[in-house]
């Protein structure tokens, strides 16, 4: 998966396209790759992968591009771009298949699939995109997963069997101290709910971009998985996220909206609705850590603008 923000250009204020098709091109030739290279499980598969060379390259930190970029995730502009996009490297990876097809031959089963009635004479491989939920590989990168907006501005992440990891956005910590808004005292009351749309203190326009995936209405959700899915050839992972309080009407209406345009499959999830989930916003035993007074010993010199570990 590209990390798109890293391919952000903030000086000029959109992505660098130059550097985004030779990072799509390479990862096109190195998924080729890994299908000759790889064990398989059994014979079969082997066979089957073979014959269509089937890849799948997608995107990861698509909210930290939005928020570099400062367009919010639940505008029209967001989507426009989600598309403008996509197209692109969808584009770029198909010609990237083209010309490994030139070099390597087709796939085995390229006269039997659709390629040739949409005028392709050559083509490596019989899918090049997709979108994956990157869990784990984005913690890697340090950026928000696969096509998802900010879970929160300060979150909990549950790790190795109960370990919890308290995350701050760098970038609104930037963005904070570049106008001077930022302060102790306002992380700590943030990081008690995720969200910054209810913090007197922290400017209207901050606020609009720094939207969290409960701040979002489901519709916007779904409206952002259709615009990548748009472009994909594989289905896209993104998960609808409802409030607690969502009703199953809530979820009926994310269910047939996603049908209505065009997604090839939808996961929605009620935030509590399961007792442990991977991302939770503050849970009780952080909640009161937070409410602790802060003594000289609890500052942090590190990334993150406070030591807010519970241990």
């Amino acid at each position: 998966s590209v990390n798109v923000a890293k391919m952000v250009d903030v000086g000029r204020g959109d992505f660098n396209w130059d550097r985004l098709s030779e990072t799509v091109r390479l990862a096109v030739n190195f998924l080729d790759n890994v299908i000759d290279v790889n064990r398989f499980p059994l014979p079969q598969i082997a066979e089957i992968t073979r014959a269509n060379r089937k890849i799948g390259l997608g995107i990861m930190g698509w909210a930290d591009a939005l928020l570099k970029l400062e367009v919010p995730y639940n505008s029209e502009e967001a989507l426009k771009l989600a598309e403008r996009l996509m197209s692109f490297i969808s584009r770029e990876a198909r010609e990237a298949s083209v010309d490994l097809a030139e070099e390597r031959g087709s796939f085995p089963n390229f006269d039997e699939s659709i390629w040739p009635s949409k005028g392709y004479h050559k083509l490596r491989n019989a899918t090049v995109t997709t979108i994956a939920p990157t869990g784990t590989i984005s913690i890697i990168a340090g950026v928000t997963s696969g096509i998802e907006p900010l879970f929160a501005v300060t979150f909990v992440r549950n790790v190795l069997e109960g370990t919890k990891l308290l995350e701050v956005n760098r970038t609104f910590e930037e963005v904070a101290r570049r106008r001077g808004f930022y302060g102790r005292d306002l992380m700590l009351q943030i990081a008690k709910t995720g969200s910054i749309q209810h913090i007197p203190g922290i400017p209207s326009d901050v606020k609009e971009v720094f939207v969290t995936a409960l701040d979002i209405e489901p519709e916007w959700h779904v409206r952002m998985q259709a615009a990548f899915q748009k472009y994909v050839d594989n289905a896209v992972s993104k998960t609808i996220n409802l409030r607690q309080e969502a009703t199953m009407e809530d979820v009926r209406k994310a269910f047939l909206l996603a049908w209505k345009l065009k997604c090839k499959g939808i996961t929605v999830y009620r935030y509590g609705s399961k007792k442990e989930q991977v991302l939770t916003i503050t849970p009780p035993e952080i909640k009161a850590v937070l409410e602790e007074p802060i003594t000289a010993e609890a500052e942090y010199s590190g990334g993150c603008p406070l030591d807010l570990c519970p241990h």
